[in-house]
């Protein structure tokens, strides 16, 4: 959980913290299964929260917009009593696939994609249906479900509320007949009771109550003014709002999302569409979205392996960066974290491969990892191009993955993008969504005075031919698992 406060009036980011200081922990009773405590997340919201305020020594009163930006995908259910019946089902979580896939098998492709754009896959309606057919008591008890970002807000407001932008994310929005999908909660049997209330992106969606000011230390009645997923709200950071600009991230998951004005799909669901943050019936605006499961998660189990942990990320990127492009043959298929979508929900595992044990070391290992990363993004490009989605520029935060030299120089070289790198993260993003939803901003262009372009990663010539050798190789490694 991160919190960062920016200033009004300069759009510069003052104080950042985020808690646990290490990555937090999932829970996986069963291969494929990923849970976290909603009160977990609250709990360590608490304690970013206090850093920043002791660091900033900002007068509450002086706070005037809270944004929220959250995990995508994941299902809370919560009581009358407003309580977490279960932990979350979150976003990489696999078990509801094959709920997903019989559901469009029955409801039928076309029907599916045009109305929701996407399968139902391993989303949230998914999810929920898995909850009502293996815990049909806990079932009975939901009041209300919502993705993770509306818990958020819940803890702060005592409200319960949603978004367009989010009810797409979790398969029960209609895009064609603009409203939730009768279609889904009738072949789930899910009653459309159960889902939050909607309110707008941006705009005024509720306040801190007196209980949450207290506990937080924040100002009773501080407005909650905008709230997104992470990917759409990581556009929003890096001021992707137009159709054919590109975002990209690579946290713990890897994304590529273009925005697109108009609406088109996969007809196979590998990369999926969404209502962006600006989305609106008369002006579309819809995310396509590639995402890539097994990214930064691939990076934090080789940092916990190799050296028993005690190398940090810097000193594992020099290791890589002093290896030849292509590993010397390694590869690393970085698709361990869940089933995939860009696999059409396949589950393949990662691999490793083409290791010597007499000429290999840990710097091979590394490059091989933060090259497969790369190469796994240029394969589902390479989808997204199918559909229109054809990146020339692609903006990222210089954060996370971007920060290894390898990853962004190998993503450079086998897409032939350049990449553009700025100062901006997800919370920083969606403070600047909060100054947008309460109107201290009047113009997008006001909002975005405070972000700065850090570097700009161009292909290298020189390194193109070797490069695309290495892909072909990795691409061929992944074929072989698809068989």
């Amino acid at each position: 959980m991160k919190v960062s406060l920016i200033e009004g009036e300069s759009g510069d980011c003052k104080v950042s913290a985020f808690y646990p200081k290490k990555e937090m922990t999932i829970i996986a009773q069963k291969a494929g299964w990923a849970e976290q405590q909603p009160e977990e997340w609250w709990n360590n919201l608490k304690a970013a929260l206090k850093e920043v305020l002791e660091t900033a020594k900002v007068d509450k009163n002086d706070i005037k917009a809270i944004g929220i930006s959250y995990q995508m995908h994941g299902l809370v259910v919560v009581d009358k009593d407003m309580k977490p019946l279960r932990p979350s089902i979150i976003w990489c979580d696999s078990r509801a696939a094959g709920i997903g896939q019989k559901a469009f098998a029955e409801l039928g492709s076309e029907q599916c994609l045009s109305h929701l754009l996407n399968t139902p896959g391993n989303f949230t309606a998914s999810k929920l249906r898995w909850v009502k057919e293996n815990e049909p008591e806990l079932f009975a008890k939901i009041h209300k479900i919502m993705l993770p970002g509306d818990y958020i807000a819940l803890k702060l407001s005592g409200n319960a509320h949603t978004t367009v932008s989010g009810l797409s994310e979790g398969m029960f929005w209609d895009f064609k007949n603009n409203a939730a999908s009768q279609m889904l909660l009738k072949h789930y049997s899910i009653d459309e009771a159960l889902l939050s209330d909607i309110v707008p992106t941006f705009g005024i969606q509720s306040e801190v109550s007196k209980v949450a000011a207290e506990e937080l230390g924040l100002a009773a009645g501080t407005k909650i003014t905008y709230r997104a997923g992470d990917q759409p709200n990581n556009a929003l950071s890096l001021n992707v709002l137009n159709p054919g600009e590109i975002a990209t991230t690579a946290g713990t998951s890897g994304v590529v999302y273009g925005v697109s004005g108009e609406v088109k799909y996969d007809k196979l669901s590998r990369v999926n569409t969404f209502a962006h943050v600006n989305h609106t019936v008369a002006k579309p605006r819809l995310g396509v979205l590639l995402c890539i499961n097994g990214t930064g998660i691939l990076n934090s189990w080789l940092h916990k392996l190799i050296g028993n942990g005690n190398l940090t990320y810097d000193e594992m990127n020099t290791l890589a960066g002093k290896v030849p492009v292509g590993s010397d043959g390694v590869t690393i298929l970085p698709f361990g974290n869940g089933a995939e979508r860009v696999l059409q929900d396949k589950n393949i595992g990662a691999h490793v491969s083409n290791v010597s044990l007499t000429t290999h070391g840990a710097g091979h290992l590394v490059r091989a990892a933060h090259e497969g990363i790369a190469f796994s993004f240029k394969y589902g490009m390479t989808i997204m191009e199918e559909i229109g989605i054809n990146p020339a520029v692609i903006r990222a935060g210089k954060a996370n993955m971007f920060l290894s030299p390898v990853f962004r120089q190998t993503l450079a070289n086998v897409s032939g993008a350049t990449i553009e790198l700025y100062n901006t993260d997800g919370s920083v993003g969606a403070a600047r969504g909060a100054g947008i939803g309460f109107g201290y901003y009047q113009t997008l262009a006001e909002a975005f005075t405070g972000l700065k372009k850090l570097e700009t990663v161009e292909p290298n010539t020189s390194h193109l031919a070797d490069t695309q050798q290495a892909y072909q190789a990795w691409k061929g490694e992944l074929e072989k698992m698809l068989k």
